[in-house]
């Protein structure tokens, strides 16, 4: 893979894509009542890195597929974490409770770890995890 990934960018995409719609939808969709700042920079930070590094592959900061059939496993592991992602926007579509508010956040989490560790994304990996724990704790802490 070069330094730009498509299969990143559509990723990405798809995750903006439910969440674009329901800002315009429903302007409360994204109301924060958790106030930790610390919480909300780690969210932020974490979030902005991983699309960027979901995008782009900065040399000698990844170092690509580790196995045979590895773009396969990406795609097809990625893919079902999109379609369940999209799934639950579908399933939970109303309210702030603590299965949605956990499933919106861990998948997300989860698809850029994931993908961070099958490219061997060293920032990747590392933003994952920031952005997982400012991601989940944030939106756990924002359920009704």
């Amino acid at each position: 893979m070069s330094w730009f990934n498509y299969y990143g960018l559509i990723a990405v995409a798809i995750i903006l894509l439910p969440n674009i719609i329901s800002a315009v939808v429903d302007k409360s969709t994204f109301e924060n009542k958790y106030n930790s700042k610390a919480m909300l920079i780690l969210e932020q930070v974490g979030r902005y890195g991983c699309m960027m590094f979901m995008i782009f592959n900065i040399p000698y900061t990844y170092f690509n597929f580790w196995f045979t059939h590895a773009l396969i496993v990406y795609l097809i592991i990625n893919g079902v974490l999109l379609v369940l992602y999209i799934l639950g926007w579908i399933i939970f579509r109303k309210g702030r409770n603590t299965v949605k508010m956990l499933w919106l956040s861990i998948i997300p989490t989860t698809l850029f770890l994931f993908s961070g560790v099958m490219l061997l994304s060293v920032p990747l990996i590392i933003l994952a995890v920031i952005f997982g724990i400012g991601h989940i704790t944030v939106s756990y802490m924002n359920r009704n």
